[in-house]
């Protein structure tokens, strides 16, 4: 999983509110397998190792339902190999709980919903050798996933998440596509690798597949997410260096983008509202 290490600038943590943190809490780890990492009345902390945070959940003291916005289309959990993908899948199957499925070449994906609606994908890569590139760009497709090949790598064997899964990327609702194009491309140097269609592209750093997803198929001039309401609060990028992190303020600020120190790195907000934390 080289994609999710330095220099790369990839996610690590995502923030997201909910209306009922005990309910998310049982989901949290009951289905998704995660582990609690640190845990507050109104605020929890998740992991899959018991030392990373990779998922952060807020229940608001007024909690408001999401309405038609711009905000998270769904954060994706990274499993270490296809057998992972197969056992949670089994996982899935005899707990009654319901999931879409697509093979997209570069990974094979899960994708469900949790009490709140908010998105979720669960997947595995392809090995980075049998991905196809032309030129800068990489071929994603959107095909129905073959479920019994999947699981006849399986053992069957679940105990929660495994140590080394990951926040593989983020895919984010956007109210403007042009120009969330430039704020993370000229703002914070991502490139990108896939156009599907005219309302998505897919971002990354070190020639990964997508570290951001970004589309208006539902989102197109929507307002951003209120306070209050259920969805994304922040997200988190790793920074390699202070060189970047000096590089990307100034990038930043040119294009017009806010930039807030905070306790181990800064802040910014893309045009569509959504709010970024860079940290080292």
């Amino acid at each position: 999983m080289h994609f999710h290490e330095k220099p790369n600038t990839y996610v690590t943590n995502v923030e997201i509110k909910v209306s009922d943190l005990q309910r998310s809490l049982t989901y949290y780890q009951e289905v998704i397998g995660f582990n609690v990492l640190h845990q507050e009345s109104h605020r929890a902390t998740l992991t899959a190792d018991g030392k990373t945070a990779l998922l952060t959940i807020v229940q608001p003291e007024t909690v408001e339902e999401k309405t038609s916005s711009s905000g998270l289309y769904h954060f994706a959990i990274l499993l270490p190999t296809r057998r992972d993908l197969a056992n949670i899948i089994t996982h899935f199957h005899n707990n009654g709980v319901y999931f879409g499925a697509s093979d997209h070449d570069v990974s094979e994906a899960l994708y469900l919903s949790d009490p709140d609606k908010n998105g979720i994908e669960v997947y595995a890569d392809r090995p980075e050798s049998e991905w196809t590139w032309h030129f800068d760009q990489v071929h994603m497709v959107t095909e129905p996933l073959k479920v019994q090949s999947i699981l006849e790598e399986g053992d069957g064997s679940w105990n929660g998440l495994p140590a080394d899964t990951v926040m593989g990327h983020i895919h984010l609702s956007v109210s403007n596509l042009a120009a969330a194009e430039e704020f993370y491309t000229k703002g914070l140097g991502f490139e990108i690798v896939t156009r599907y269609g005219t309302q998505a592209l897919f971002i990354s750093t070190g020639r990964y597949h997508h570290h951001i997803g970004l589309n208006t198929w539902y989102s197109e001039n929507a307002p951003k997410l209120g306070e209050n309401q259920v969805g994304l609060k922040t997200f988190s990028l790793r920074l390699d260096n202070e060189e970047q992190a000096t590089t990307m303020k100034e990038n930043l600020r040119a294009i017009g983008a806010p930039v807030t120190n905070i306790d181990g790195g800064f802040q910014t907000e893309d045009p569509s509202g959504n709010v970024i934390l860079l940290k080292f």
